[in-house]
């Protein structure tokens, strides 16, 4: 635990919490004599603590957004991908106190049970030293301008925008196809591929279909443009 506190650069009052936030339901469940619970209850908490320091920062820094575009930007910024990629980076994977069956099926990689840890840990950190104390860690983790970029970038309609150039010429018929697909079916990467009359016009890859479709169709707006 001490090495996960130096990752967060927060050392606990009660390190009893930052275990209860690496407690899955799964090892909650298979050691209910222990009277040890799981991280659900932290992981509700934090979702409301996340909420709020990322809306303080979008409102404090985009004092002209509207109140539908700061929504937008804030769901962006704390989707489950997002949390996904802090966990990741904390390898919080590595800490996790998993039941045998999410164990063996490899739980310690699957993104839903990342994402709900890392909000499990703002809450424990906020319940252990205050808002003082999860604030910057937050900020750190997540909302940076870097970052905001990033997720805008996510956010765009390549699909869409390469819809709209393709139709401005009668008669041409767009489609998509998977190419292929590679991974463990808890972190899979499939490849797609963006036809235009039949003939490949880009390529991408993503962690879903509708990832790799976008990636795809990203390359195949730049190749298109730039002719």
């Amino acid at each position: 635990m001490q090495e996960l506190e130096k990752k967060l650069n927060y050392t606990f009052r009660n390190p009893a919490l930052l275990q209860e936030a690496l407690s899955h339901s799964s090892y909650a469940n298979e050691h209910r004599g222990g009277h040890l619970r799981s991280n659900e209850r932290l992981e509700f908490l934090g979702d409301a603590v996340l909420g709020f320091v990322t809306a303080e920062y979008l409102f404090a820094r985009h004092p002209e957004a509207p109140e539908g575009d700061l929504t937008r930007i804030r769901a962006a910024l704390v989707c489950e991908q997002s949390l996904y990629e802090v966990a990741r980076r904390l390898d919080l994977g590595r800490y996790l106190m998993l039941g045998k069956g999410e164990e063996t099926g490899g739980g310690r990689n699957r993104t839903s049970i990342l994402a709900d840890a890392t909000e499990a840990v703002f809450a424990a950190v906020y319940l252990d030293g205050g808002m003082e104390a999860v604030n910057p860690l937050i900020h750190r983790c997540l909302l940076d301008a870097q970052r905001e970029s990033v997720v805008e970038e996510k956010r765009r309609d390549y699909k869409t925008a390469l819809q709209e150039l393709v139709q401005r010429q009668a008669d041409q018929v767009l489609s998509y196809r998977m190419a292929g697909e590679q991974g463990p079916d808890h972190d899979k990467t499939f490849q797609a591929e963006v036809l235009l009359n039949g003939s490949v016009v880009g390529s991408g890859s993503g962690h879903s279909k509708k990832e790799a479709e976008q990636a795809a169709a990203k390359t195949a707006l730049a190749a298109l443009e730039s002719k």
